[in-house]
């Protein structure tokens, strides 16, 4: 697991998206203009140095070493700390060797050093990789260069020194809180990915206990029926358990209606197009599901004589279930009542897949009046794509 504490590298979210690295990424372009602009100064004013060829030995050396370094510079696990080290030497040696080879009236005059803001790469470079604590201490260093080497307490000395520790601790801070937020971000999709295999094993169990307590109810005398029924339940579940079931979108397309068929008795009907309603087979399989889940509760609540009707619609942009029957109806506040009471059947077996699914499931009852329950799935959401938004409701 990777850490997430500053120093030890940022974390990536789901997705692979990086708050962190673009900011690297400009720390490291900025590290190279900086160069550029060091030489470009140094070249207009070598000829005022006390010893010039020094300054170009050192300013040679800057260069490789930046051009070397740039790509350690490209994010936190690449950026060590013997890099960061050794680039804070290079901006500490730069600065001294300024006092030393430059004139003392240009030093006083306010001349700067032979790294220039190239320096402040170094504590931006620190800032990246340890937070706002590691970017004041490579300031301060900094800062004590330019005090004991060039120049010692200046009005222009300490100007340079504030803006530096303010500019690398505030882009710390930022690198802290964008390191904080992704791995709450990977947190949280973690817990929501974990919390949505639990409502789907949740559902499936759910709905194979239904099945065969309804056969119990309806069927007591036929034990071999039973039996066998016992005996898929236990291979569904083991299947769960070892996970081996196909993954979502892997086994092509399916006709739904073929799915629904086998709710159908002299109770219920189905009402369907004559062709065939293509669905990706995972979502058809859940949406079947789904509608058996219905199906159950009016076989078990709607009443021995009830009679239910199942009505499928097939339109270009989604496909839509409506489960209608005639029996007593439920009160208003009944479904959050029952799943109060841990009675999950219409939360997670039919509203929970339909989520799932990017779609709807409504429900529409009234004392007496029976109960209707519309599935509604949009052709445009494949199953497993997390990327549009979840309904609400």
């Amino acid at each position: 697991m990777a850490d997430h504490r500053p120093g030890y590298g940022g974390t990536v979210a789901a997705g692979g998206m990086s708050v962190e690295m673009p900011l690297w990424r400009a720390i490291s372009f900025f590290r190279v203009m900086a160069l550029a602009y060091a030489v470009l100064r140094y070249v207009g004013s070598f000829h005022d140095f006390l010893h010039p060829v020094s300054g170009w030995i050192f300013l040679g050396a800057l260069t490789l070493w930046t051009l070397a370094s740039s790509r350690a510079f490209a994010g936190p696990q690449r950026c060590t700390w013997y890099v960061l080290g050794t680039d804070l030497s290079f901006a500490v040696t730069g600065i001294v060797m300024s006092g030393v080879i430059d004139t003392a009236a240009r030093i006083h005059a306010g001349a700067p050093t032979l790294p220039t803001i190239w320096a402040a790469g170094t504590v931006l470079g620190f800032a990246g990789k340890g937070g706002w604590r590691w970017a004041a201490f490579a300031g301060a260093v900094v800062g004590v260069a330019n005090i004991a080497g060039h120049g010692g307490i200046t009005p222009d000395n300490l100007h340079n020194i504030v803006l530096l520790m303010v500019a690398g601790c505030a882009i710390g801070y930022v690198i802290e809180l964008a390191r904080a937020s992704e791995a709450a971000l990977t947190r949280a999709l973690q817990v929501e990915a974990a919390t949505r295999e639990r409502e789907r094993l949740s559902r499936d169990i759910h709905d194979g206990v239904l099945q065969v307590l309804a056969l119990v109810q309806r069927r007591e005398g036929d034990l071999g029926e039973l039996s066998r029924l016992a005996g898929e339940q236990e291979r569904a579940l083991r299947t769960l358990m070892t996970g081996s079931q196909p993954g979502p979108g892997e086994d092509g397309e399916q006709d739904l209606l073929p799915l629904l068929g086998p709710y159908t008795d002299e109770r219920i009907t189905l009402s369907a197009p004559a062709t065939p309603v293509q669905l990706p087979s995972q979502v058809a399989t859940e949406l079947s599901a789904a509608v058996g889940a219905a199906v159950d509760n009016v076989r078990r609540h709607a009443g021995g004589s009830a009679r239910a009707w199942i009505l499928v619609e097939d339109e270009p942009e989604a496909v839509t279930v409506s489960i209608r029957d005639d029996g007593p109806g439920y009160p208003a506040g009944r479904l959050a009542e029952a799943e109060r009471a841990g009675r999950l059947g219409v939360s997670q077996s039919i509203r929970g897949r339909l989520l799932d699914l990017g779609g709807t499931a409504e429900l529409y009852s009234a004392p007496g009046e029976g109960v209707e329950i519309e599935l509604r799935v949009p052709r445009t959401r494949r199953f497993g794509d997390d990327t549009p938004e979840r309904p609400e409701g």
